[in-house]
């Protein structure tokens, strides 16, 4: 059995196409009926993010499969081979599984390191649970890779950086701060930026989030949603002694906060810190506040700067990542190799322990007077002869990788010693050390 991976992602394929071909969370279970009928499918799910479409599946015939896949994306949506191949790629075997990993360690990811893939391929995973489409193969494989991304985040540094202009704010306030608790944050402007790093600090403990806008009902929704105050925009500035943290994003064109303004807010503070965070352009705060003693000023380039330098930081702990990967990749092909053979081969052992015992029984009965030491030598010189005429077929179809070869000497040695071969199963008994 194999792993098969057929999808297209940010990497190959602009958004135009990929929401041509997304699948629907209410058709999952018809599609994954379609897939599971395909003729070389054993099992199925199906990935569908705003970054990537993905199917994976189980197939004895990875080739085949992946050509089926690639048509029955393209029939599912109505687009064309020619302008789907283009941006289609396909993993079989050990790719498949290296991939598979990568995508849910976050490793091949927009943003190295971001979290939602996880969730989001857990879901999926789910999905195919509901509709029966995952069977042994696809369980022990998603379980994998749940467990490698968890030793991939234990392990390394990947997620420990802030990669977006938000939550890099945060991440420089706990600095100045240590803590954010029984801190207050001022939002000026109700915008996107603000809200996300709005969160961010909520999320951290801030105690207290005030909100002024230029339209004061929404000023009022956004406050309301964080549990807080809105702050009417014609005299906020009076205000400023109670904030802690103050983010800005307003699109004026002129300076909203005037170095004077925070001068005065600092006296009333008794000059304890700031943190002002500006990711309006043009700028809301004065440059020249950053001079005052105890304020701490940051614009967008700033946080930009901050957010690239921690990049480069989830590059290097990428490195890392993809060692465990390839750990990983490499202890489930050994289990997956196994499962595929390991049928045949008990089936092949039981049937030679068999003849073995028949044959040495009828031997030691004609024989008669053997005392035990010499009926225990008979018995560990055939136990011997079996395990060297085992020992190389053994080999050979352990080694046989992700090809019809495996298939067909598979196919030959069941049908040479008329072997009744079991499905595989978890709780097959281990094949014995060579």
């Amino acid at each position: 059995m194999n792993i098969v991976v057929v999808g297209l992602s940010h990497k190959t394929a602009p958004v135009e196409i990929r929401e041509k071909i997304a699948f629907e969370a209410d058709t999952l279970a018809g599609r994954l009926a379609q897939v599971l009928a395909l003729p070389s499918i054993s099992e199925a799910m199906i990935v569908s993010t705003c970054n990537r479409v993905e199917l994976y599946a189980a197939s004895m015939r990875p080739e085949q499969a992946c050509a089926e896949l690639q048509r029955f994306i393209g029939e599912c949506h109505g687009v064309s081979a020619d302008e789907l191949n283009a941006h289609l790629y396909s993993y079989t075997c050990q790719d498949a599984v290296r991939h598979v990993f990568r995508v849910t360690a976050s490793l091949d990811s927009m943003v190295v390191g971001e979290p939602q893939i996880l969730g989001q391929i857990k879901t999926a995973y789910g999905h195919a649970c509901d509709c029966k489409s995952a069977g042994l193969v696809l369980n022990r494989f998603m379980h994998k890779a749940f467990s490698v991304a968890k030793r991939v985040r234990t392990e390394t540094a990947i997620a420990s950086n802030a990669v977006s202009v938000s939550y890099a704010a945060v991440e420089l306030a706990r600095k100045i701060f240590d803590s954010l608790e029984n801190k207050t944050v001022m939002l000026v402007g109700a915008g996107e930026m603000c809200e996300l790093a709005a969160k961010h600090f909520v999320r951290y403990g801030v105690s207290k989030v005030l909100v002024t806008n230029r339209t004061f009902s929404r000023a009022e929704s956004l406050a309301e949603s964080f549990d807080g105050v809105a702050v009417n925009f014609a005299n906020f500035r009076e205000q400023l002694h109670r904030v802690d943290i103050l983010l800005s994003s307003t699109g004026s064109p002129d300076y909203v906060i005037s170095a004077a303004d925070l001068k005065a807010a600092c006296k009333i503070r008794r000059y304890q810190p700031m943190f002002l965070i500006d990711i309006a352009v043009p700028r809301d705060i004065d440059p020249a506040a950053g001079k005052i003693d105890s304020v701490y000023l940051y614009d967008v380039d700033d946080l930009q700067g901050v957010v690239q330098s921690n990049l480069k930081e989830r590059e290097k702990e990428a490195v890392k990542a993809d060692q465990i990967v390839t750990q990983e990749v490499g202890r489930f092909h050994d289990w997956l190799s196994n499962l595929t053979v390991r049928p045949t081969i008990v089936a092949l052992r039981k049937q030679l322990e068999e003849v073995r015992r028949k044959e040495l029984q009828r031997t030691l009965s004609s024989l008669g007077n053997l005392d035990e030491h010499e009926r225990k030598m008979l018995d560990a010189m055939t136990s011997a002869i079996v395990n060297k005429i085992l020992h190389h077929p053994t080999r050979l179809l352990k080694q046989r990788d992700c090809d019809d070869d495996k298939l067909r000497y598979l196919d030959a040695v069941q049908m040479l010693f008329d072997l009744s071969v079991q499905p595989p199963s978890d709780d097959l008994p281990e094949l014995p050390e060579e």
